[in-house]
């Protein structure tokens, strides 16, 4: 029998999952990581995202232009909570053309997870730009 994922290794495949959806633009595999209620503060412009039929019609805009972007967010850390099924996730993230691949934008950022079941899922997630 296959012994279950440890938290840190479960949090680091979605955010692998989550990676290659949006550079898949695969609105319907980017669905089930986010909370219903899910947030996203923006990194340059502080633009609030809340709620993950918002964030899919976000995604969905992205994903139309002309000159789209692909995101990645690297974690670096992943600190569980040892009182409740929530974790944060610090790492860097960057933005690059889909068409060259030039770097557009880059900074850091801060996600926090939740437990639901057996799957993760992202509640909040807060960018800074750096560049």
């Amino acid at each position: 029998m296959a012994s279950p994922l440890s938290p840190e290794l479960a949090i680091r495949m979605r955010r692998a999952a989550f990676n290659r959806a949006l550079a898949d633009a695969d609105l319907a595999a980017i669905g089930p990581i986010l909370a219903a209620d899910t947030v996203l503060v923006a990194g340059t412009d502080s633009a609030l995202i809340t709620g993950r039929k918002a964030q899919l019609l976000a995604w969905k805009r992205e994903f139309a232009a002309v000159e789209r972007s692909i995101y990645t967010r690297t974690p670096e850390t992943i600190t569980l909570s040892p009182i409740a099924p929530i974790a944060f996730e610090q790492g860097n993230w960057q933005g690059v053309s889909a068409s060259d691949g030039a770097v557009q934008a880059s900074g850091a950022y801060t996600a926090k997870w939740r437990q639901l079941g057996s799957d993760w899922v992202i509640e909040a997630e807060l960018y800074l730009t750096l560049a």
